[in-house]
Parts: C-alpha cells; structure tokens; sequence
C-alpha cells in the first residue's frame, strides 16, 4: 500500500501522478488529508493485510509510516514527494525520479537500515534542538527557512542573549550547560568534508550522530564538538522546541535518544543508486571532531 500526501513538496505527488501510476502497478493507494491520523491509517493499512508499506511525501510523513512499518517487520518504500527529501537522499533515492521510486513495490533491492528515536518517538533524520528548534515553531518558517533561520540565529547569538537551557554531557564526560544548538541525527553526518557536507555517509552504523555548538563565550574549548554514541540524554528544566524530521515538537525532558540497528527493512528501485552520495565515507571509524570558530 501506499499513502500519499497531496500536499508535500507544492502538489508534487499529483504533478507526477503518482496515485495513478501506482495503482497501474497493482499498488493500493490512501490518498490522505491533514484531517486524518497517518499513524492509524498505516497500522490500519497493516491490519487489511498490506505486505510493504510506502509512502510519496515529506521527511515527517515518512517518519511516521517507516515507525509502523518497523512494528510490523514489513519493507518499507520511500517516493521523495516532498520538498527536500533528506531521507531519500541518504537512502539512496534518486530524488529527481518520483516515478521511478515506486519500481521499489515490484522490483527493488532490500536492506536494513538503522531507525532512531526520541522519547519514544521515531526519526528518520535528525532532531533539531536550541536555535533551529525555535526556527521549526516560527510561522514564517515554511514561506522563508533560510531568513527565518538568520533571523532567530541572530537574536540567540547577540551579546548578552540568553541561551537555550539545555545541558548534556559529551562523551569525554564534559558537561555542557549552555547550548545554542544540538543536533541528533540517525547515523552521524560527515561534518567535515565540504562536498558531501549535509548527507550521512550509511544508515547502519548503529550509532547517533551528535553536534553541539556552545553559547558564545561559554567555554574556553572549540565552540562546538561531534561524536557518535548508541544513546544519549538531553536535560532541560521546562518542555523544549524541537525540530523532529523538521516538523515543529515540543519534547518534555529528560530527553532520551537512542539507535534502533537494522530496525527497517527498505526497499529501494533497482534503477536508483541506493546508497549515499557520502556513501565513501565510513563515519563510525572516524574520531570524535572539534567544530572550531571561523571568521566572517
């Protein structure tokens, strides 16, 4: 079965037909609306016997399906009909042949691939916490991300702002109490290496990728640090905004992130490259990685 939503990426599920297509393909089709629950409507897809699960959307909506997918021990298929389509990139989706990507129902490759989650929440990406978390909440978010982004980037790193109350401890067993940003990622990213800057070099490393960025002037350290652990627990005296697969979430602490390895099972078109354009890299050999200050 697959699911769609109409509304990711501007339409681009119906520009394509992809409701059409799939059906010609002998694939059940939910064309679903903001009203309805996604989450009951993939169990309930399950229920009636659905033997794969996929679904033509954004990153939250692939989330969502991909966790009950997992419960269930069915593959699971991803059409990149959203706007930025970050987890089919790193899967190995090519992003530009929504079409294509429903070969995967009938004649695609199947591996598992690590899942991660928050709270008990599943993530396919990442989570965003500090200044990106408050950019998610802003309604001017969806009409302009990189300015609003700036702006709330601006206001959190002036002189004498305040800085998200969030505390964690690295894996050097440093503490650290004021951060300006904390992004945990399924797998970790390559942080280091400018062309692939942005992707996750494999989704199988049963470890989170961490990034944390200090407040200005907090310590006497590099600003910011990178490291790949199986778990980790986030602190907070009051509910924090966050960035789940950039939808906008308000998580309670303590926070509890944790890998779940080989929890997926994808399956991919044959004709896409099914591996990440970092796919080189193997992130999990690589040292712990000091993020330093730039100038300009």
């Amino acid at each position: 079965m697959l699911l769609v939503n109409p509304r990711s990426g501007g339409g681009k599920a119906a520009r394509a037909g992809v409701a059409e297509r799939a059906r010609a393909k002998g694939i059940e089709v939910v064309i679903f609306t903001s009203g309805q629950d996604l989450e009951a409507l993939a169990h309930g897809a399950v229920a009636s016997g659905a033997d794969a699960l996929g679904v033509a959307g954004g990153d939250g909506s692939l989330a969502i399906v991909a966790a009950a997918a997992a419960a269930n021990s069915i593959p699971f298929v991803c059409v990149p009909a959203g706007t930025r389509n970050h987890f089919a990139l790193d899967v190995g989706v090519d992003r530009h042949d929504v079409i294509g990507a429903l070969d995967a129902f009938t004649n695609g490759a199947e591996r598992q691939i690590d899942i991660a989650e928050v709270n008990g929440r599943t993530f396919l990406n990442n989570v965003s916490l500090g200044i990106y978390g408050d950019t998610v909440h802003s309604p001017a978010y969806r009409d302009a991300k990189v300015r609003t982004l700036l702006e709330t980037a601006a206001e959190v790193m002036r002189p004498g702002a305040e800085a998200p109350a969030l505390r964690l401890v690295d894996d050097l067993g440093r503490e650290h109490r004021h951060l300006t940003v904390v992004l945990v990622s399924n797998n970790p990213y390559a942080v280091d290496r400018p062309l692939v800057t942005g992707t996750r070099p494999a989704l199988d490393t049963g470890h989170l990728g961490i990034i944390v960025i200090d407040a200005p002037g907090d310590s006497p350290r590099a600003p910011g640090r990178s490291w790949s652990a199986p778990h980790l627990e986030l602190s907070a005296p009051a509910p924090i905004h966050a960035g789940v697969d950039g939808e906008a979430v308000d998580l309670s602490p303590p926070l509890r992130f944790a890998i779940r390895p080989a929890a997926l099972r994808v399956r991919i078109s044959s004709r896409h490259p099914g591996a990440s354009p970092s796919a080189h890299i193997r992130q999990a050999a690589r040292p712990p990685h000091e993020i330093k200050s730039h100038e300009g």
